[in-house]
């Protein structure tokens, strides 16, 4: 009876032992957040329409015609059959969340009318991504001679590889 009580009682301290250990950890996995930036994915849902997409829209033109230009509306209700929606959002790691909304309204099978938020020009649409490209920090990819010379090449490297072939020369392909 002696010998589980103490069975026990080191069983206990040691499991609250790695738990206090596997907590400690936590914490210092969120500095090491602050190092270590994970590769994020690009999102892109939605349909893009471009400024030049909707001027030439023109009220009296039928479904199919605004199919046409705009693509397939990411959202027809069957509750609004009067209208299509055409949402894009695109999230970019080191950029603004870009969203746009654009609404077609119709009367029977005839546009009326279209209403939303200012679209940009395909010009601008592709200056967005060059200008995150840009911004980011690409670093320095040269070393000057007192640099390589802190790194002395073994004279194994220097010597002719093994059948005669010379760095800039190659056997026939035969």
């Amino acid at each position: 009876m002696f010998r589980y009580g103490v069975r026990r009682t080191f069983t206990l301290a040691t499991v609250a032992g790695m738990a206090a250990a596997l907590l400690a950890g936590c914490g210092y996995l969120d500095g090491a957040r602050k190092l270590v930036d994970p590769y994020k994915n690009d999102v892109v849902q939605g349909n893009f329409v471009s400024r030049e997409q909707v001027e030439f829209l023109k009220p009296g033109m039928t479904r199919q015609q605004v199919r046409d230009v705009l693509g397939t509306p990411l959202i027809a209700s069957v509750f609004h059959a009067d209208r299509w929606d055409y949402v894009f959002t695109l999230e970019r790691r080191g950029a603004e969340t870009q969203k746009y909304r654009l609404t077609v309204y119709f009367n029977g099978d005839v546009m009326d009318r279209v209403t939303g938020d200012t679209m940009p020009t395909e010009a601008e649409f592709v200056a967005r991504f060059d200008a995150v490209k840009s911004s980011r920090k690409i670093p320095l990819l040269e070393a000057s001679e007192e640099d390589l010379g802190k790194y002395p090449v073994p004279a194994a490297a220097l010597a002719a590889p093994p059948g005669g072939i010379t760095p800039g020369t190659y056997p026939p392909l035969e």
